[in-house]
């Protein structure tokens, strides 16, 4: 796929779907008339893995500096319960 120039307008109206065209591997340039413009590219951040042990570790570090324990947001409940009414059936079609 070729580079794609679109001006700043364009990409403010449709950002969404920028991101998935980018992610589908099209290389996007949003000019905006400077002599810098932007190239949408998708990042490798490395993935970070923690045991059970560290995440609960970071939190009480967390807790102590804040001075207070932490606590879920008021619609924690609400946000998990559609959570798990919209999810899909796990697709194991292409495992080994």
């Amino acid at each position: 796929m070729g580079t794609i120039h679109i001006p700043v307008g364009e990409a403010e109206r449709d950002l969404r779907d920028l991101l998935g065209r980018v992610r589908a591997g099209e290389d996007i340039v949003i000019d905006d008339g400077s002599p810098t413009p932007v190239r949408l590219a998708p990042a490798t951040l490395p993935v970070e893995r923690r045991t059970i042990e560290e995440t609960i570790a970071r939190l009480e570090a967390r807790e102590k500096e804040l001075g207070h324990p932490l606590r879920m947001g008021a619609d924690f409940a609400d946000d998990l319960e559609e959570i798990i009414d919209n999810r899909k059936p796990r697709d194991t079609s292409e495992w080994d």
